[in-house]
């Protein structure tokens, strides 16, 4: 899935996206692009519980459009 987090700004915001994304699915795929603010993310979580855990740490996410 690709996200869209609008207040990921930096690579120390990318950490913690990663590391929220991870307390759901260790073995997610990530790939944080803080530059663009976009996050390219596989895995088993679903949609709701990944954007769930982000808005909880602070980096609420939007669909990315395709």
């Amino acid at each position: 899935m690709q996200l869209h987090i609008e207040n990921m700004t930096c690579f120390g915001c990318a950490r913690s996206v990663t590391k929220a994304i991870q307390s759901v699915d260790e073995g997610a795929v990530i790939n944080a692009d803080p530059e663009n603010r976009k996050v390219d993310v596989e895995t088993s979580a679903t949609r709701a519980e990944i954007e769930t855990v982000l808005a909880e740490a602070g980096y609420p996410a939007t669909r990315e459009a395709a």
